[in-house]
């Protein structure tokens, strides 16, 4: 009897399973990292993912405390014209009440928003880019959805790459979430005649704050 194609391949991987070819290149370390460190990284992952943000169009400030963060947020909100901005995190949204600024977080306020603000998983120096999962309070869709997107990271959430942070979320959850997602800078495209636009598939300013202490919840 005549042996059909998928045999032939079905026998072809059995006999290379059962005589495998001899290594080429004995002692090679596939776990070792083989990206170049980004600049700064000698001062730190901070200043390292600084410098990748900005290079990505990102707009980073620092910010030693709550008080220092408010008042940034405050002044950056006003040069911008922010009067609709969403939050739907708790520790922002009462963080906001104390100084009094005025927040919306209904579902049917999000198509007004001018900002959204949103914590973050991880801050990745390497590329620097930002880390969010469907896990956070503010879902999937905040990631996207502001014209300008306002995360608030902190320096124990930045890691050198992308590896430790989805070994950090195996650690931190029972399970990974259903959507890991990372962004670099404001969204962009240049399919249209090759010319540029940003914030064509989400928001077009990003933002990190980032604070070396947590907001209390």
């Amino acid at each position: 009897m005549q042996a059909t194609s998928k045999e032939k391949v079905l026998k072809k991987v059995r006999k290379a399973l059962i005589h495998q070819s001899p290594e080429l290149y004995p002692g090679l370390d596939f776990k070792k990292n083989i990206y170049n460190l980004p600049e700064g990284s000698d001062k730190g992952l901070d200043i390292a993912f600084a410098n990748q943000f900005a290079a990505s169009d990102g707009k980073f400030i620092f910010c030693e405390n709550t008080t220092d963060f408010v008042n940034s947020f405050e002044s950056v909100a006003q040069e911008n014209d922010w009067n609709n901005i969403h939050v739907l995190e708790p520790s922002i949204q009462n963080l906001l009440k104390e100084v009094g600024m005025r927040f919306t977080s209904e579902e049917s306020e999000m198509e007004k928003m001018d900002a959204g603000i949103t914590f973050c998983e991880y801050l990745i120096a390497r590329s620097g880019s930002i880390v969010f999962s469907s896990h956070q309070v503010s879902g999937r869709r905040m990631a996207a959805f502001p014209p300008a997107h306002i995360v608030i990271g902190y320096s124990s959430q930045i890691v050198m790459h992308v590896k430790e942070a989805l070994n950090g979320m195996k650690q931190r959850y029972s399970r990974l979430p259903s959507l890991i997602t990372t962004i670099t800078g404001p969204s962009r495209t240049a399919d249209i005649e090759k010319t540029l636009i940003l914030g064509a598939h989400g928001p077009k300013e990003v933002y990190v704050f980032l604070l070396d202490k947590e907001i209390s919840k």
